[in-house]
């Protein structure tokens, strides 16, 4: 504070402000706990902190990522002979090269120990040894994020109270020139805003004279104070908008004549003309001299200009230019490109963010001479808003050229060398010789909401005007003196005015401008006064009037006295501020005159104009000590004067006695309401410290204690819900106003807390004129602000493991370090302030209460009104009682007190009381106003939570479980149970988001229901010794179940579980939502223990896992209704039902939850008696229930891994060991779906999902509301009202936790860069491996628990399929290392398992080795050939052959070759090398014969690869690649399994490219081959008999009837052993085969395939099926009516496509129909074949034959590709016509395709009519579309030539059927039948039919043979005729009156025509009426034709 403080004369400060002051300067006491910053509150898990631990992961190596890398050395390169065989029509190639090829091949390096025969127990030792190095040591930070928009329990500490700013602008007065330079210029700088007509800153006054000019005012100079050499300031704009002005004033020293006279030279002379003006401007320079040298204490108004902000702020970031927008001044734009681009980062209009532009340095070159009849703000702001119009007056004003610079740039975030308001430094402020920077003080357009936290008492004179127009005497040039007056004497003018520039700091006076001349000047001067700290009734200010004289005149004094005035600053205690208008009086007023105001008519006193107001004034105080509101000020006076004591006491015009002040106290606290909410929020501090001084500290009157605790705490209530309403904006997610949070945090302490009180130390120091500001923004006064108090001493806050009393008593014997109590407080002992602990027990003399308490009872007793804005801000009371619990047990010394004794019962009572009816309002309002229910719950939740660091955990227990029972009671009722069970859940989870989460759970306490209901445990030291200190209890089940013990001893952890057992209930109503939340909360938890530095020891985090065990028993049983990841046609419980022997309905769910427990705790939301067990139902999963969405059943499963991966294995064994067999198979189904959940999708899928994120985020959303929506039907009011609110509170602050803002930002950034995706696919490949990982490990627990068991062959199946299953998966190398050793040494162990019945397995395992043996990664190639050889060994060892795994590895070979795109052969050759070397060096085998089958195996598989490599090099030519496979599958015709394998490879290869039909086609293919081989096995009624069954089908299927018997033995071993030859394999293909069908719309062959799948069905009594089927078949049946027309679905075009020259070897002159997608252009598939053989054969190779002529081979260019494309259409001679009626028919099984070319004898394809032929041309091919393959070779073709007169008749039927088709539509087509008769009887141009009758039927051949044709023609011509006359009498009945003429003119030419015609169609042949001869008879049948055969 400045240390001019007015003091009374006892020295004392006024109470009001050494109240302030005081409050501005003491400590904040901040109650810290101390393990806090663990809690997911405070250090919450998000994407960014998830990024940061995920930093130093390793990479793992993929497959689908390696890019052949592995290659080691030139054995591993292409070898060009490997291709040479070709697949001519056999799938073998040249033997014996092959053979010698892998002989020469190098192998893959051995493992060393295969061979060697070790003990298995050995193996596993040595395998889990291996398992557990390279681990992830947390599973979770490999996981997203929790969702944040669960994170309910998240808060922030608010930030500290700090002194308000808008966007601050740095202005910097560079230099000021004219053009002549010859009097001192002084400049004002100020804001103004046009719209809101305010100033809106305080005056910058700044001087940019050089030294030489200064000079002239040495006379009057004293030595400038530093502070007032400022060029710079700093403007602060809360309300930034596009009119606000920089506006410039200039003034000069006063001198004779007025404004213009003084301007003229100025305007007027140049300085390039300074040589001709000299003796001017001498005699100029002279008479200045003189001025400054008289007159230099006055000034006058000089020039004035304006700059437009927001034109500076739009356009800092445009180049160089001159605008000129406004008037004539042209800113010449020299803009320095400072800092970055103009980029626009602040909210609201863009024109006008002042916080972030690009610096601009701008010359005003042009300025505005002042007007002296104008220089009101009335007339500035009428100029300023012409200014801005285009066509401006000021325009045409003559300016003053000068230049001034100015720099205006957003102000830095801490600038240096700054002055506040008050002169005070702020610090940086490096050297207080520096020139400083000024803030400069705003007055905001509207009120700013913000608490005073710095000391700050300004007052702002603003005189406006002066009427002396009737004032005799000489009276002229007036200015008005002000001063400060501390009382009547002239010395008693106080220096508090602020100085100007280049002046001293403060003085004692100060003038205005003089305006030359004026009676009745106005002003626009600006005083700014330092108000004492104490203003008393005698200060007043005091205005004298003066005319000064110009002129030194002799005899005539300089300055005249004319006129007084003054103003009393203090009116019954209040400052006066606010517009005067004062009368003026000619003499100096009496004594005593200063505590009446000049209103009073004084006697014997003259005023000017008889005692009216003729002097205009306004005084306005900046001030954080008066508040200038009666009600605040009656309610601080009151206060004070009870502090004081002082009675009785003026107010207002009342006296105060003893009596009557409590009632007046009263009134005051009620009326606190009324008071402005402006001025009650900048004094919130106070206000909120007295009302809580009030409750604490009654006041004591009379002697009587005055109760006001009830009047006090409405009050307050009243006062937090004004201070609320008026920050509505400023509120964090959790709709806490963040001033009202920021207050109890910091400022609030209990009365009497002052550091003397802690224990006498010496009061703060006063720090002189230093502001210190925090980081970024001004913390508030003095530095020494915020000391945290004990942070978490454990009881302010217990930390987790840490200590706390009744613990202490507990463990007693466990040697506790409690040294942490006090650790970083500065009241450590020893610490700066060590002196806490000496604090004076509470006095029982005073009259206090505790706060806590007396608002606990307040809260209670509480009325209905009051209660009601409480309810609204419970938050606010909450942790104002939390805070002063905390402040209480320090002070008082209990946290060493035991819990239980630290609370009086009666303020426990209170409490409970308190905490059951907020729960009831909790839940009575959650249907109401869901909104105000959600914030009730926080807050209660919190505060709960908050008590549990502060009193006995078995209170607050008690207190949980009592809203429990309330929440269940209600359920059973409630409207809306979801939005209840959603509260509740929210409230758990903040429970659970407590630091001592763990502790309180006792996790290291066996299952005994503890004494206590919580006690608690903790050590700091010894954590490990807390958690390992029992061993388990032998009862181990119920540590894996929710019993009741478990509930009892771990309450929270199972709270939180019953709450995830209940959500995932099937009969849970509004499932989805609540899924999302309660398992959102568990995994929260879990990411929270996974980065908690307490619980990083294996050992203790296996502890903190056995608080979730009971989780995998509820996920296991919730299994039918997870996303099923693993798409297949299994159900989930693909496992279970394998092990559920025949208790498919015995609910062996093995209740989870006791019922009854449940219902107590949970209620759920059914009656107790509706449901017997909460997990009950069949055992595969036929519950229903609305399943969980993807998402939340990932994050489920990773919780359940997480559990797996830290639980203690002893454990996880014991429970396995107790499961029931289905319970076994849904724990392996459970692990099977984790594994398909979290399968690496390999980089390529993060760079194509980063394209659809966008658009997936979108549909997700969309999705899950529709689901929430459908689940809650007439809830969707609820659901849409919680939409509409976002889910971080409103949006426009969410200023709070930024990190979260930016995580969405990047969750639905789309364009993720190359490095995040490389870093996502980095982290999802980590979090697959170590999944996987941990469901090995658990498998491997599984098996060691089985052994024993007597179930143990299909436990073991299970077993091992969820092995294949990750061995199928796309694994790491690092993985699939360890899961091909436990793969070994399962196989090793349970041979039978493989090699007794299932051959499913077999097959499968065979399948996934041999992928692996292709791998480019070499490590993975090792350990799988090293698993293969022993496969065979091992079944060798059996049985002395191994014909099953020979069998199931050429099949599986085959498969992988036609079915893997990057199937690296080279690599499965080394494999294939290594294996052979492994049979080489078996020492064991040497003498039989396994090295030699080995062998043929070897080469027999190397010959398959060798056919595969051709197909490689098809890979791009579709046609050509599946003409292989299906070359390759004929050369299987012998070995049915492998044929079988390649038609599937074909079908998939199909159903990729799109060719359903196809597909379809390769199916029924493969089900006829089965079906044959079911028929030589066994003759069943009603299973097809072979192929012949399939014939309807198509007519291709015969040729699977080649398997005979000689080829087939069905005994074989091996042979036909696949999983499809069975009736069930049958079913499958024909299934597979119907939905290729349906998919590609050829519907009506579906009926067909299930014609043969019905009876399967019925004879198995399928009935599920069944109706599967019929309702398949009801589909088809309806879209093939739907679709009738067929148009909807088009089949397929066709075109014909011969190839020639010998670059295509077997291709060459073959010809082939191709079969391409429906509406394909010519163009298209020429397009496509061209570049498809130019890119094989180069450019300019192939040529395109455009024609469709034969092709003479003679004329092409042996150098060069031909290929010639024709459109062909099916063709069907008349018979078949009749069977093929519908479209379909039409379309399938076609065989026949027909094309025709025109063309004339003399080579053109078209001419006249008689000399028009044309080639018909049809095909035959070798099967019928659709066939396996979309080419089929052309086997026939013939040709017909039709003569010209043929083509006529073609042409006349062609035109007739039109014509027919038209009349005859139904609906009629009006359009469409006047198209044809237009094109058939209007007058055509050639070739019209007339034409044609007159080239052919004019005259009559001579060539007899013709006259059949030229007969026929003629009789076409009649039917055209007729058919015309039908069509014009249709036509006539369509048209409407419009086109009557129309019609007559179609009549006409009709008419026209047959008059034409009549002649012609008149002449008889004689001829004809004879008998014709047979071989005429026939000259229309094809075999008369010639014939041109292939």
């Amino acid at each position: 504070m400045p240390d001019h403080r007015a003091r009374d004369p006892q020295g004392r400060l006024d109470a009001q402000v050494r109240a302030a002051v005081e409050m501005y300067t003491e400590d904040w006491i901040i109650a810290h706990r101390r393990y806090q910053h663990l809690s997911s509150a405070y250090s919450p898990i998000t994407a960014e902190t998830q990024r940061e631990r995920q930093k130093g992961l390793s990479r793992q190596v993929f497959e689908q990522d390696a890019s052949g890398d592995e290659k080691s050395g030139p054995e591993d390169s292409e070898d060009p002979r490997h291709s040479s065989g070709s697949p001519e029509d056999t799938p073998r190639s040249s033997g014996a090269s092959g053979i010698f090829d892998l002989k020469n091949l190098a192998a893959d390096s051995l493992l060393p120990s295969l061979l060697e025969r070790v003990a298995p127990e050995d193996v596993d030792r040595r395998n889990e040894a291996l398992r557990r190095q390279h681990r992830a040591r947390t599973l979770l930070t490999l996981y997203p994020a929790p969702d944040e928009d669960e994170a309910v329990e998240r808060c922030s500490h608010p930030e500290p109270p700090c002194e308000h700013f808008g966007q601050r602008i740095l202005v910097k007065c560079l230099s000021l020139k004219f053009e002549i330079e010859i009097e001192p210029i002084f400049g004002i700088l100020a804001l103004y805003d046009v719209r809101e007509k305010k100033k809106i800153s305080e005056n910058f006054y700044f001087d940019l004279n050089s030294d030489s000019v200064k000079g002239l005012l040495r006379a009057h100079g004293t030595h400038p104070a530093i502070s007032t050499l400022a060029r710079s300031a700093i403007f602060s704009v809360t309300y930034p908008s596009p009119d606000i002005f920089l506006v410039i004033k200039l003034e000069k020293v006063l001198q004779q004549g007025d404004i213009s006279e003084c301007c003229e030279p100025y305007m007027v002379m140049k300085e390039v003309d300074t040589a001709k003006n000299k003796e001017k401007l001498e005699k100029l320079r002279l008479a200045a001299e003189q001025f400054c040298t008289r007159l230099g204490r006055y000034r006058m108004p000089f020039a004035w200009t304006a700059v437009h902000l927001a034109n500076i702020v739009s356009s800092a970031g445009q180049p160089d230019r001159d605008s000129d927008s406004e008037s004539e001044r042209r800113p010449a734009w020299t803009d320095r490109r400072r800092r970055g681009p103009p980029d626009r980062t602040s909210s609201g209009d863009d024109t006008c963010s002042f916080s972030s532009f690009r610096p601009a340095t701008l010359t005003v070159t042009n300025f505005f001479k002042q007007e002296a009849e104008r220089l009101s703000d009335e007339d500035l702001f009428k100029f300023l808003a012409d200014m801005r119009r285009p066509s401006s007056l000021l325009r045409r004003l003559r300016p003053v050229t000068a230049q001034l610079k100015i720099d205006i740039s957003p102000a830095p975030e801490n600038p240096h060398f700054c002055l506040s308001p008050e002169l005070l430094h702020v610090k940086p402020y490096p050297d207080p010789r520096g020139r400083p920077t000024k803030e400069i003080l705003e007055f905001p357009t509207r009120e700013v909401y913000a608490p005073h936290t710095s000391y700050r008492n300004l007052l702002y004179v603003y005189p406006h005007s002066l009427n002396f127009s009737s004032r005799q005497g000489s009276v002229r040039n007036l200015t008005v003196r002000v001063q400060y007056m501390a009382g009547e004497d002239p010395s008693q003018a106080l220096p508090v005015i602020f100085g100007k520039s280049s002046c001293s700091e403060f003085t004692r006076e100060a003038f205005t401008p003089v305006v030359y001349h004026n009676k009745s000047p106005e002003f626009y001067e600006e005083f700014k006064l330092h108000l004492p700290a104490c203003v008393t009734e005698n200060h007043h200010l005091l205005f004298t009037f003066y005319h000064v004289s110009c002129q030194p005149r002799p005899g005539t004094a300089l300055e005249t006295p004319v006129g007084f005035t003054w103003i009393p600053l203090l009116q019954h205690g209040r400052l006066r501020t606010g517009p005067f208008c004062l009368p003026v009086s000619v003499d100096q007023p009496p004594p005593s005159y200063s505590v009446l105001t000049p209103d009073v008519a004084l006697p014997g006193m003259r005023w000017v104009d008889g005692h009216k107001g003729v002097f205009s004034v306004e005084l306005m105080a900046v001030s954080s000590v008066h508040p200038q509101d009666p009600y605040l000020d009656k309610f601080f006076t009151l206060v004070h004067v009870l502090e004081e004591g002082a009675f009785p006491f003026r107010l207002k015009d009342g006296v105060l006695s003893e009596s009557t002040v409590e009632q007046e106290l009263r009134a005051s606290l009620a009326a606190l309401r009324l008071a402005s909410p402006e001025f009650l929020v900048a004094f919130s501090h106070h206000v909120l410290d007295k009302l809580v001084r009030l409750v604490v500290r009654p006041p004591i009157i009379g002697g009587q204690i005055v109760n006001l605790g009830r009047g006090a705490f409405e009050a307050m209530a009243h006062v937090v819900s004004l201070i609320h309403r008026s920050l509505e904006a400023a509120q964090d997610a959790r709709g806490h106003c963040l001033l009202l949070a920021a207050y109890v945090y910091y400022a609030f302490r209990l009365p009497g807390t002052e550091p003397g009180l802690l224990g006498g130390a010496p009061p703060v120091a006063v720090q002189p004129a230093t502001l210190a500001r925090g980081p970024g923004r001004p913390a508030s006064l003095y530095l020494a602000r915020s000391k945290s108090i004990s942070s978490s001493n454990p009881d302010l806050a217990v930390a987790p493991g840490s200590v706390d009393d009744e613990v202490s008593r507990i463990l007693a014997s466990k040697g506790i370090d409690r040294s942490h109590s006090w650790v970083n407080s500065a009241y450590a002992p020893g610490g700066s302030k060590a002196v806490l602990r000496r604090a004076p027990p509470y006095c029982g003399a005073d009259p206090r209460q505790l706060l806590h308490e007396e608002l606990a009872l307040q809260w209670v007793v509480s009325g209905s009104a009051v209660r009601e804005a409480v309810l609204q801000h419970a938050w606010f009371f909450f942790q104002l009682m939390v805070k002063s619990m905390a402040l209480h047990l320090i002070l008082s010394q209990r946290l060493d007190s035991p819990r239980k004794l630290r609370f009086p019962v009666r303020f426990l009572d209170d409490i409970a009381a308190l905490v059951g009816s907020v729960g009831l309002e909790v839940i009575t309002r959650a249907h109401k106003d869901v909104e105000q229910a959600e914030r009730l719950n926080i807050s209660l939740a919190f505060f709960l939570s908050d008590l549990l660091s502060l009193a006995d955990r078995g209170f607050v227990f008690s207190l949980v479980r009592a809203h429990y029972k309330q929440v269940a009671t209600r359920l059973q009722s409630a409207p809306n149970p979801v939005a209840l069970l959603t509260l509740r859940m929210d409230f758990t989870r903040i429970l659970c988001s407590h630091e001592h989460y763990v502790t309180l759970n006792l996790p290291c306490c066996p299952l005994s229901p503890p004494a206590s209901p919580s006690p608690s445990v903790s050590s700091t030291t010894s954590q490990s010794s807390t958690f390992s200190s029992q061993a388990p209890d032998p009862k181990v089940v119920s540590m894996f179940e929710l019993s009741g013990p478990f509930r009892q001893q771990h309450f929270l952890a199972g709270l939180l579980l019953t709450e995830l057992a209940l959500a995932l209930e099937p009969e849970a109503e509004g499932a989805s939502q609540l899924h999302k939340k309660v398992i959102s909360a568990v995994h929260n938890l879990l990411c929270g223990h996974d980065v908690d530095p307490r619980y990083a020891e294996a050992t203790v985090k296996a502890r903190v896992a056995e608080l979730y065990l009971p989780l995998l028993s509820i996920v296991r049983d919730t299994l039918p209704r997870l996303h099923d990841f693993a798409e297949g046609p299994g159900q989930r419980s693909r496992l279970a039902s394998m092990l559920d022997s025949d208790t498919e309905g015995e609910g062996d769910f093995g209740g989870t939850i006791n019922p009854s427990v449940a219902m107590a705790i949970a209620g759920g939301p059914l009656a107790p008696g509706s449901r017997a067990s909460i997990s009950q139902g069949s055992a595969t999963g036929s519950r229903s229930g609305c399943p969980l969405s993807a998402e939340s059943s990932r994050t489920l499963l990773v919780c359940v891994l997480w559990v797996l991966k830290n639980a203690e294995p002893a454990l996880l064994q014991h429970w396995t060991a107790d499961l029931s067999l289905p319970q076994l198979g849904r724990l392996l189904d459970l692990l099977y779906l984790c594994l398909a959940a979290f399968e690496y999708k390999g980089k390529k899928a993060f760079e194509r999902i980063n394209s659809l994120t966008f658009k997936k985020s979108l549909d997700m959303k969309a999705r899950l509301e529709e689901a929430i929506l459908g689940t809650i039907g007439a809830r969707q009011e609820m659901v849409r009202r919680s939409r509409e609110r976002s889910p971080f509170g409103n949006q426009e602050n969410v200023r709070w936790r930024k990190s979260l803002t930016h995580w969405k930002q990047t969750a639905d950034r789309v364009d993720k860069t190359k490095d995040e995706m490389e870093q996502e696919a980095l982290v999802e490949g980590n979090l697959a491996t170590e999944v996987s990982l941990v469901v090995l490990d658990t498998l491997e627990i599984i098996v060691q628990t089985v052994i024993l068991s007597e179930a143990r062959e299909s436990v073991l199946g299970a077993v091992l399929k969820v092995v294949l299953y990750s061995l199928g998966s796309s694994q790491s190398a690092l993985f699939l290392q360890h899961g091909l050793a436990t793969q070994r040494s399962l196989v090793s162990k349970f041979p039978e398992l493989l090699f007794e019945e299932d051959t499913e397995l077999c097959a499968d395992l065979c399948l996934r080795l041999l992928r692996h043996c292709g791998s480019r990664i070499s490590t993975i190639r090792t350990h799988a050939s090293a698993s293969l050889y022993l496969l065979m060994r091992q079944n060798f060892e059996i049985g002395n052959n191994f014909a099953r795994v020979k069998m199931q590895v050429t099949m599986s070979l085959s498969s992988l070759v036609g079915t893997t795109p990057n199937f690296s052969e080279e690599h499965l050759r080394r494999s294939l090398k290594t294996i052979l070397t492994y049979a080489e060096e078996d020492v064991g085998l040497r003498d039989s014969t396994f090295a030699e089958q080995v062998q043929d195996l070897m080469f027999n598989l190397h010959m398959i690869l060798t056919d595969t490599v051709k197909m490689k090099e098809h890979q791009e030519d579709p046609e050509m690649l599946i003409d292989l496979m299906y070359r390759i599958a004929r050369g299987y015709q012998g070995s049915p399994d492998l044929r079988l394998t390649w038609l599937q490879n074909m079908a998939g290869k199909h159903a990729e490219l799109g060719n359903h039909a196809e597909a379809a086609q390769c199916m029924v293919h493969a089900a006829a081959l089965v079906a044959e081989y079911l028929a030589l096995l066994e003759d069943s009624r009603y299973l097809p008999v072979g192929c012949v069954s399939f014939q309807n089908i198509s007519s291709n299927v015969l040729e699977e009837s080649a398997i005979s018997d000689d080829i087939l033995s069905p005994d074989e071993e091996g042979f036909c052993s696949g999983k499809h030859f069975t009736e069930l394999g049958l079913v499958g293909l024909l299934e597979q085969a119907a939905a290729y069908f349906t998919m590609g719309g050829l519907y009506e062959a579906v009926n067909e395939v299930y014609k043969n799948l019905i009876p399967i069905l019925e004879a198995h009594r399928d009935y599920k099926k069944l109706a599967a089927v019929h309702g398949k078949l009801q589909e088809a049946f309806t879209k093939i009516m739907h679709q009738s027309s067929g148009w909807e679905r088009v089949f397929g075009t066709y075109f014909r496509v011969g190839f020639y020259g010998a670059r295509f070897g077997d291709l060459d002159e073959q010809e082939f129909v191709y079969k391409e997608p429906s509406i394909t252009k010519l163009a298209e598939i020429s397009h496509r074949l061209e570049e498809f053989y130019t890119e094989r054969f180069g450019e300019d190779v192939v040529e395109i034959v455009k024609d469709s002529n034969p092709v003479d081979k003679t004329k092409l260019d042996s150098q060069k590709a031909y290929i010639q494309i024709t459109y062909v259409e099916p063709h069907f001679d008349t018979y078949e016509l009749k069977d093929r009626v519908t479209y379909f028919d039409r379309n399938y099984g076609l065989r026949t395709f027909l094309f025709c070319t025109p063309f004339t004898p003399d080579g053109r394809a078209h001419g006249e009519l008689h000399e028009q032929h044309k080639r018909k041309t049809l095909l035959s091919t070798d099967h019928a579309f659709p066939y396996i393959k979309t080419r089929i070779r052309v086997c026939h073709r013939e040709e017909t030539v039709l003569t010209p007169v043929e083509v006529a008749i073609e042409d006349m039927q062609k035109k007739t059927r039109e014509l027919a088709f038209a009349t005859e539509q139904d609906p009629p087509d009006a359009k469409m039948l006047q198209m044809v008769l237009q094109g058939s009887v209007g007058p055509t141009v050639n070739q019209g039919p007339l034409e044609v009758a007159q080239v052919f039927l004019a005259e009559i051949p001579e060539d007899p043979k013709l006259f059949r044709h030229h007969n026929k023609l003629r009789l076409c011509f009649k039917d055209f005729c007729k058919k015309c006359e039908d069509a014009l009498r249709k036509n006539k009945a369509l048209i409407g009156p419009d086109q009557k003429e129309y019609h007559r003119e179609l009549e006409r030419n009709y008419a026209r025509l047959r008059e034409a015609l009549q002649p012609l169609l008149t002449q008889r042949l004689p001829q004809l009426l004879a008998p014709t001869t047979a071989s005429l008879r026939n000259s229309l049948n094809r075999a008369s034709f010639r014939k041109a055969d292939l």
